[in-house]
């Protein structure tokens, strides 16, 4: 039987065959399911995520109905680069995890800009 790949996990794994995380520069992850929105800050080099935030985070606010729009992807992309400069982490390489750069993706992004992260 033929392994089904949908074309987000093929365009994921074309951008992972460029986008690597170092201890100096990690790879900031971001992940949406239906419900929720996940980020994380991983250094590929020993397999170790640094640095995480989502949408299930109390800090956040998860009794909130609808936790995968734009309102709550903004929080998780601040919360994410807070945890990541509290433990030195300024410079990170983005890893859109194959899904369009535009809605929660887009949102997630530039929350962690503003909050001081360099992509």
């Amino acid at each position: 039987m033929a392994l089904v790949v949908s074309p987000r996990e093929k365009r994921h794994k074309r951008v992972r065959l460029k986008v690597s995380g170092t201890p100096e520069r990690p790879r900031f992850s971001v992940h949406k399911s239906l419900n929720h929105i996940y980020a994380q800050l991983i250094d590929d080099s020993e397999g170790r995520t640094l640095a995480a935030a989502s949408t299930l985070d109390k800090e956040i606010g998860a009794e909130k109905k609808n936790r995968s729009n734009k309102e709550m992807a903004k929080k998780v992309g601040e919360l994410a680069a807070k945890r990541a400069i509290d433990k030195g982490i300024k410079k990170v390489v983005f890893d859109r995890g194959g899904y369009k750069y535009h809605g929660v993706i887009k949102e997630t992004a530039e929350a962690a800009r503003a909050a001081g992260l360099e992509f």
